[in-house]
């Protein structure tokens, strides 16, 4: 068939094709939408899963976090304990190691000590049988010489009063002058009495106008010496029998009849021991001091003070002993040295005094006594 009604069939068919297609495209539409919601429901369930495990992951994060923070701290403060227990450790440590060298130091201080002790009493032991035996040998010695003085002279001749021409005539030979007080001074040869006078007199051995010295005796003539300081009216002796009897080493029978004698007249007498600072520097020698060796001052300065006590003590018991031995009353022993005696009489500064000062007091007192009863 042709015509209107096949055109109308053909449309229709074509409107039906047209309408088929597009319900087609309508449901192919639907379907890519659906999908799209789907797909879309899908990616939010996604995102939100994913924030669920960001946000898991978070917390983990941020428990870790604090797990290692208070792990780091906990082992912080472990560690300072551990620190701090060392320390105090440490610290018993050293308490114990330096009381262990305490105890050292004070082992060793001892031991010295008692070395010390132990040398001090050996030297002393050797000092007092080198001392006893000089004290033997003096002893012997002084018997052989009262023995041999006896000997050759056998007794004192008796007192002979001088008559007073005699007294005028000594004293013009000896260029006595009234108003100075005329100190002697007698010894044996050697003994030292020109040092001695020479620094009662404020002069050294080799000033001009000083009493000649010597190694062997060279006092020979009796001699005058006047004081040169102007406030010292007085004038010096080396005459044997006199007020001043200087010793040595020995305390012979002349010393003992000079001394028996000035108690007859009455005359006042002194027992000085001169060259002491060379008596004391032997004994130093004789307990153990070596001037080569390196010792410390404080151990010379022990060594020096014990020989000075050591020859005071033997000095005076000497006197002491020889005295009551003669049968004289006790009188006391003046230690001097020569050095020494020249810085007092000087008034310059002296170390190592002995007796120089009280010799020098004593002697001037006398002086001024015997002048005021002249007066």
């Amino acid at each position: 068939m042709s015509g209107p009604i096949a055109d109308r069939d053909r449309i229709i068919g074509q409107e039906r094709e047209w309408r088929a297609d597009a319900e087609r495209r309508r449901e192919w539409a639907e379907g890519q939408m659906r999908n799209a919601q789907e797909q879309q429901r899908h990616a939010e369930g996604a995102q939100r899963e994913a924030q669920k495990r960001v946000g898991q992951a978070e917390e983990e994060l941020a428990k870790l976090r604090a797990e290692i923070k208070r792990d780091i701290e906990e082992r912080k403060k472990r560690e300072e304990e551990e620190r701090g227990r060392v320390e105090e450790e440490k610290r018993k440590v050293d308490a114990a190691l330096s009381q262990v060298e305490e105890l050292r130091m004070q082992v060793e201080a001892r031991l010295r000590v008692e070395e010390d002790k132990r040398k001090k009493a050996e030297d002393a032991q050797n000092a007092a049988e080198l001392t006893a035996a000089r004290a033997q040998k003096e002893k012997e010695t002084l018997e052989q010489e009262k023995t041999e003085e006896q000997r050759r002279t056998p007794a004192i001749k008796p007192i002979i009063i001088p008559t007073d021409t005699e007294v005028e005539t000594t004293k013009r030979k000896l260029g006595y002058q009234e108003g100075t007080f005329h100190f002697a001074i007698a010894g044996i040869s050697g003994s030292g009495k020109s040092s001695l006078i020479n620094a009662f007199r404020g002069m050294h051995n080799r000033d001009s106008g000083a009493a000649p010295t010597g190694v062997t005796g060279t006092t020979r003539v009796i001699t005058r010496y006047t004081d040169p300081a102007p406030a010292n009216p007085f004038a010096w002796y080396d005459i044997f029998d006199c007020i001043i009897v200087l010793i040595d080493t020995r305390f012979t029978a002349t010393d003992v009849a000079i001394l028996r004698n000035c108690a007859r007249f009455g005359m006042p007498a002194y027992i000085v021991r001169s060259k002491s600072n060379q008596h004391i520097r032997n004994i130093m020698e004789d307990i153990g001091y070596d001037s080569n060796d390196d010792d410390d001052a404080t151990t010379r300065r022990a060594l020096a003070e014990a020989a000075r006590e050591r020859y005071i003590a033997d000095t005076r018991q000497t006197v002491t002993e020889n005295l009551e031995e003669a049968g004289l009353l006790p009188q006391r022993v003046y230690v001097v040295s020569k050095d020494t005696m020249l810085r007092v009489v000087r008034q310059e500064p002296a170390r190592d005094l002995l007796d120089e000062v009280q010799l020098r007091d004593a002697l001037l007192t006398t002086a001024r006594m015997e002048r005021l009863q002249g007066a």
